[in-house]
């Protein structure tokens, strides 16, 4: 039986560019966003129990689209295209924001945000542009901060330190130190997801 530390066992459901495309908001969505080099493919994978489910590869920024799987949760994983993708065409990478702006502020049955970032970099301009987003939303966040295991344990604790900081305004926030490839923190981010699908009393 699954419990809240469980793998959130997910299926894709579609793909989307323009918000009309999306499935119907009537299901709570969480909604997955970071930098192209975060990782934020093999996290999904990780929290899910799938290699296979959002696509990996070696070359950051392949995830191109609104990308939608359906868990057996009680709502919605949503993979949302990576920032800051260099070889991306200018314009290419203008659609994408377009897709991802309109998804975050018009989007009813978003009930949280998950932020992946490089521990070894956090908080970059997008990073700090996502937070100040959930602050005047009321958004529920939750930060992973990947790649820790590359990490001195002096620089983990420092590391979360400033994230914390970061977040103190936010209603509903915490940070977790994360590991795709090592399995830190995965049951802590599996039960906090869990919790954001939860909180809500009322389904759209």
């Amino acid at each position: 039986m699954a419990n809240e530390h469980s793998p959130i066992e997910s299926v894709f459901l579609k793909s989307a560019l323009l918000l009309r495309d999306c499935p119907n908001d009537d299901i709570p969505e969480v909604a997955f966003a970071g930098r192209s080099n975060a990782g934020k493919s093999s996290t999904i994978n990780c929290l899910t129990g799938s290699k296979k489910l959002a696509r990996v590869s070696k070359t950051p920024g392949r995830t191109q689209l609104l990308n939608f799987f359906d868990s057996n949760a009680g709502g919605r994983l949503v993979d949302l295209p990576g920032f800051g993708y260099a070889r991306a065409d200018r314009n290419k990478q203008i659609e994408w924001q377009k897709a991802v702006d309109n998804y975050l502020e018009r989007r009813k049955s978003l009930v949280g945000l998950v932020l992946i970032m490089d521990s070894r970099h956090p908080l970059r301009q997008f990073d700090s542009d996502m937070i100040e987003w959930t602050e005047r939303q009321q958004m529920n966040l939750l930060v992973l901060l990947n790649k820790s295991d590359k990490l001195k344990q002096s620089q983990r604790s420092s590391c979360v330190r400033v994230v914390n900081e970061a977040i103190k305004n936010c209603v509903q926030a915490q940070a977790i130190l994360f590991s795709a490839l090592k399995g830190t923190g995965v049951s802590e981010a599996r039960s906090y997801i869990r919790t954001m699908w939860k909180a809500v009393e009322n389904p759209i």
